[in-house]
C-alpha cells in the first residue's frame, strides 16, 4: 500500500513540475526580441524566425485511473514535432501494470511500450491558430511479462465448488515477452491556453507479431490493450495535455 501511495505522489509531482517548468520556458521565450542585423557592407537584412514546434506532455487518463483503480498503475509520455507544413513526427512511451480477472485466471501484466509514427493535419487554421484535426499511423512495440496470481481448476463435474488455487507461477520473468502492432488513429488537438493543447485520439490496432508464454496467451498487452484469441484487432484512445516548445532558427531575408 505504501509503495502504491509513493507512486501516486511521484505521478502528481511529475505533473506539477512539468507545468511549472513549461511556464518558465514560456516566460523566457516571450522576452526574446528579433532584431535587424546589419552586415559588414551596411546592408540591412530582416531576420525572419522559422519555427519548428515541439509539443510534449502526458496522457491524462492513466494518472487519473491510477488514483481510483488499485488494480491499475500507468503513465504515458507523448510528443510530436511539426517538421514540415501539416506533417508531424509523433512518439509515445509508456509504462503499465494491470491486474486482470479473465474467466478462470487472475493475472498481472507488467511492461513498457514505445509507439513511433506520423500525423497529418487536415484542419486549415486561421492565421495565428495551431489547432489540428489529424489522422495518423503508429508502429508500437511492447516488452512485458505476465504473472498468474491464482486460477480455478478446470473440472467436468459441479457437485462441489470449483477449487481456487493461489499456487501462482510466473511467466516471462526469465524471458521477456514482446509484441508489435500498427495503429490507425483519428484525433483532435485544441489550444486551451497559450501553448497548452488538449487532445483526444481514437485508435484501431492490428497485431503484427507476438511471442506468447507457454500454456498462456497474451490476453492483455501494454500499449495495445485487450487481446482475444480469434481477433488480431483492438481499440484504444488517449486524452492528452501537451505544451508547445518553439525552437527558432534564423533565416535572413532582404
Amino acid at each position: 500500500m505504501k509503495k502504491f501511495q509513493m507512486k501516486q505522489k511521484h505521478t502528481w509531482l511529475f505533473i506539477i513540475s512539468f507545468i511549472f517548468f513549461s511556464l518558465i520556458i514560456n516566460a523566457q521565450e516571450n522576452k526574446k526580441i528579433d532584431s535587424i542585423n546589419i552586415n559588414l557592407s551596411g546592408e540591412k537584412k530582416l531576420v525572419i524566425p522559422k519555427t519548428l514546434a515541439l509539443r510534449a506532455g502526458i496522457d491524462l487518463f492513466m494518472p487519473v485511473l491510477s488514483q481510483f483503480d488499485s488494480d491499475f498503475q500507468g503513465l504515458e509520455i507523448v510528443g510530436d514535432l511539426n517538421f514540415y507544413k501539416d506533417l508531424f513526427l509523433a512518439a509515445e512511451i509508456g509504462s503499465l501494470k494491470k491486474r486482470i480477472q479473465s474467466e478462470q485466471i487472475n493475472f498481472t501484466t507488467n511492461g513498457t511500450y514505445l509507439k513511433l509514427g506520423i500525423d497529418y493535419n487536415l484542419f486549415n487554421n486561421w492565421k495565428g491558430m495551431k489547432n489540428s484535426i489529424f489522422i495518423g499511423l503508429r508502429y508500437g512495440r511492447s516488452i512485458h511479462k505476465h504473472t498468474i496470481n491464482n486460477y480455478l481448476i478446470y473440472i467436468t463435474h459441479h457437485y462441489w465448488e470449483t477449487p481456487l488455487t493461489n499456487k501462482g507461477f510466473s511467466i516471462g520473468e526469465r524471458k521477456s515477452l514482446s509484441s508489435g502492432w500498427l495503429e490507425f488513429l483519428f484525433g483532435v488537438k485544441t489550444e486551451i491556453l497559450q501553448n497548452f493543447y488538449l487532445g483526444i485520439s481514437l485508435r484501431l490496432n492490428r497485431i503484427l507479431s507476438q511471442n506468447q508464454p507457454e500454456n498462456f496467451g497474451n490476453l492483455y498487452i501494454p500499449g495495445f490493450n485487450k487481446v482475444t484469441d480469434d481477433n488480431n484487432f483492438g481499440v484504444g484512445f488517449n486524452y492528452t495535455l501537451t505544451y508547445s516548445f518553439p525552437f527558432n532558427f534564423k533565416r535572413n531575408k532582404k
